[in-house]
Parts: structure tokens; C-alpha cells; sequence
């Protein structure tokens, strides 16, 4: 039976950092609990198949133990494990429930059962058997620390006061361990408490100074508070223990713009593109900051490079439309704007853009649908009622066209003095029974 006494390979879901979205998989010893079964061969020979991944074996040498005797704790447990490593859940959970049924004081059958059960979404359940755990005796204290912060994890959208107190049980237990003080600032940060979330972080960075996920979250939590110099100042940490993050390059660049910093802001986007030469996030930032230079050229370079790896964001292909229309290459700009408003059909700056680039084109109906997709969301202007009149007057539709001068004339106020001579000369032109109405009186 030296399988068990050494290290049993558990899927530790949810202990692992805040910012992971899988659970890892950890290493625990698994305690004797009770004194080995020298008839068990099988069981013992079962266990050396497992320690050399022979899991075929093992199941078969398991499966006439527990035949022979059901209520077998260790075989069972064995099995739970066989299961699991061979992707079997549901058999994996089965399994684990007759060992804790057999024995239920051994904590390494509840830590597994519940931790398998939480994976499969039975949070209720499994918060049973991981509460079971917490009050039983394991082989380390850091092995206790885990099954806290397993309880902690499930418990965050029920009972999240209940989940801090079992986060800050597992830091007792495990104190040179950052994971439970960044998991409760995660869970403080989404409830709003800013402020117990950077104690969480900053005493996370003090256990590990190089923790990614402390430091990267201490940023999520500055910038959501606008707390941009503290935000440059984490990242300018992170990136002193790892170059080449190019996702931290990203962040700090857009920190910096939102200070105002936008040379430097360039630079760190430049540095995230050398690291990830088709970042397409990248290039879209970095097309902005040119865009804002007058630097067309380069602007359009890289929002191509954006649109090529973002060919389902909107934002790119509104980004480069709008760049487009800018340099007067209306057809294109055209093609990307419809684009734009297909993926976001509530993008509402982009329908204004649209419909300039339509009336330059000549798609005068297709200018005027646009004004009316915009008109969903924003006010008409002095501008987009000019162009309305404008589309009307090409499309020979006088009423309206008359209509929308007019409506010019009256919300304008001298705003767009050349629109609003052409106006009245138009109206003069297709209104001539009131062109004394439209005449600048001296």
C-alpha cells in the first residue's frame, strides 16, 4: 500500500490564483489512517500500476478488490483517483463517495469529492464534503489551507462574507502562500471595497514580491479607480521582473495615455509589438496614438494590422473607416463602416461616419438609413440635419429636402455660416414661392 504514501495527485480546483480560470492540479500526501492490509495484494500491486501510470491495470486489480470487499476505503479511493486521471468524472465521483462513505473521517477522500463535485458545478454538495475536510486532520497544515480556500471559492456567490473567513483561515494555516489574500481581494475588489482589496494585494506582494497575479490585479484595481500614477507604478514592478510581458507593456501604454504621457504611452506599445509583431490589440492602440499625431500613414498601417486580427471586433474596423474617411478614400472607408455597424449594431458614431462616407460616394439612401440607425441612439445636429437635407435635395425628394433646410436654418444659429448660405441659395432654388423668406435681409 506505498501508494498512498506518497504523493496522491489531486485537482485542487480553485486554489489556484485569482486570475487563472482552470483549476491546477497539486501534489498531497494522503495520510495513513489506518494500519495496512497485508492480504490486500491487490490493492498494493494496483497502487504500483498507478505510480507507473499503468491505469488499465490498476482499474482491473481495483475493481476485484472491491468486488471482494465493498467497503474497501483505500480501493475506492484508489479508484476515485484511476478515474479521474483517465477523465471519468462522473465514475470519479461515485467512487470517492464510497470511499468517504466506508470512512468518512479521511480527509483526502473529502478534499477530492468535494473539489471534483465543485468542478462539476454541485457547489452545495461539494461545500458538504469540503467542510467536512476542514475539520479533519491532513498531513500539513498547507494541505488544510487548501481545502479553506476550495470552501472559500464556492462559496464566493452565496456567502461571500463566509468565503473571506475561510480565505483568511487557509492564510493562517498557509502564511507563505499569497493565493488566499489574492482570491479575497478578488472577491473584495468585485464588492467594491477598494480599499481592503489593495491591503489583500499589497500583502500578497509582500509574501511573494514577483507575484503576477498580485501585482496585475493591484493594477485592475488602480485603474478602476483612476488611480493611474499607482497603476504605472505596479506595472513598472512587473515589468522589472519580466521584460518581455508584452500584455503588461499593453497595460502600462494605457495607463500612460490616460495620463496624458502618450509618447512614452507609444513607446510601450511599440515594445508589445516587437515582443508580439501581429498583436493586433497592440496595433489598434498604437494606430490611435498616430491617428491623434496627424500620422495617417502610419495610423492606417496599423489599423489593418488590427483589422486582419480582430476581423470580428468592431472597434477595428470602425477605427480604420473613420481613418479612411479622413483621407478621402471614401469607398473603402465605406466597406469598413458597414462592417462596423453589422458586428455592433448600436456602434452610433460609426452610422454618423457612415453616412458622410455614403453621401461622398453618392449612396445617398444609404446616407440617409444611416442617419436614421444613428438617430436610435444620438440627437440630430446642426450637421447631420444639413446632411439629411443635402441627401433629399440629390435625390430629388424636394418636400423633404425643403423641410431639412429649413430645419437647418432654424437649429444652426450661425454655427456653420458656408452651410447655411448654400442652404438658403438652395432654397431660393427649389422654394422660389417663398425666396424672400430665405433672403439675408441688410
Amino acid at each position: 500500500m506505498k501508494f498512498l504514501s506518497i504523493a496522491v495527485l489531486l485537482l485542487v480546483a480553485c486554489i489556484a490564483s485569482a486570475q487563472e480560470s482552470k483549476p491546477t492540479i497539486r501534489h498531497h500526501q494522503v495520510a495513513e489512517t489506518a494500519p495496512e492490509d497485508p492480504s490486500s495484494q491487490q490493492i498494493a500491486q494496483a497502487e504500483d500500476a498507478m505510480q507507473k501510470n499503468d491505469f488499465a491495470t490498476a482499474e482491473a486489480l481495483l475493481q476485484k478488490a472491491v468486488a471482494a470487499k465493498p467497503n474497501d476505503y483505500r480501493a475506492w479511493f484508489d479508484l476515485g483517483y484511476v478515474y479521474n486521471a483517465t477523465e471519468r468524472r462522473p465514475q470519479a465521483i461515485d467512487a470517492y463517495r464510497k470511499s468517504v462513505a466506508a470512512r468518512p473521517d479521511v480527509f483526502e477522500s473529502n478534499l477530492n469529492l468535494g473539489l471534483l463535485l465543485a468542478r462539476n458545478g454541485d457547489n452545495v454538495e461539494a461545500a458538504k464534503y469540503l467542510r467536512a475536510a476542514t475539520q479533519l486532520k491532513p498531513t500539513s497544515d498547507a494541505s488544510l489551507a487548501r481545502a479553506w480556500q476550495a470552501l472559500g471559492r464556492i462559496q464566493e456567490s452565496t456567502a461571500p462574507q463566509q468565503a473571506l473567513a475561510a480565505y483568511a483561515q487557509a492564510a493562517k494555516l498557509d502564511p507563505k502562500s499569497p493565493e488566499p489574500h489574492i482570491a479575497a481581494a478578488v472577491l473584495l475588489s468585485n464588492q467594491k471595497d477598494f480599499d481592503a482589496a489593495a491591503r489583500e494585494y499589497q500583502t500578497a506582494l509582500q509574501i511573494d514580491p514577483t507575484s503576477k497575479d498580485a501585482l496585475s490585479g493591484l493594477v485592475d484595481l488602480y485603474v478602476a479607480q483612476q488611480k493611474y500614477p499607482d497603476a504605472e507604478a505596479a506595472l513598472r514592478k512587473l515589468l522589472a521582473s519580466d521584460s518581455q510581458n508584452s500584455s503588461a507593456h499593453m497595460q502600462l501604454g494605457r495607463v500612460l495615455l490616460a495620463e496624458g504621457k502618450n509618447s512614452e504611452a507609444a513607446d510601450e506599445f511599440h515594445t508589445a509589438l516587437q515582443a508580439n509583431p501581429n498583436d493586433p490589440h497592440a496595433a489598434l492602440e498604437l494606430g490611435t496614438l498616430y491617428a491623434k499625431a496627424n500620422k495617417d500613414a502610419d495610423a492606417e498601417q496599423q489599423f489593418r494590422i488590427a483589422v486582419h486580427g480582430l476581423p470580428q471586433d468592431p472597434e477595428p474596423h470602425y477605427a480604420l473607416g473613420s481613418l479612411l474617411m479622413y483621407e478621402k478614400k471614401f469607398p473603402e472607408a465605406q466597406q469598413e463602416l458597414l462592417i462596423a455597424v453589422k458586428l455592433k449594431p448600436d456602434l452610433a458614431d460609426a452610422y454618423g461616419n457612415l453616412a458622410i462616407v455614403a453621401a461622398a460616394n453618392k449612396d445617398y439612401a444609404l446616407s440617409l438609413q444611416a442617419l436614421d440607425a444613428r438617430a436610435k441612439f444620438l440627437p440630430e445636429t446642426p450637421a447631420t440635419t444639413f446632411l439629411r437635407a443635402t441627401n433629399f435635395d440629390n435625390l430629388k425628394a424636394i418636400p423633404q429636402a425643403v423641410e431639412y433646410y429649413q430645419k437647418f436654418l432654424a437649429v444652426d444659429g450661425g454655427k456653420f455660416p458656408d452651410q447655411e448660405w448654400q442652404a438658403r441659395h438652395r432654397l431660393i432654388a427649389i422654394d422660389p414661392r417663398h425666396a424672400d423668406k430665405y433672403e439675408v435681409k441688410k
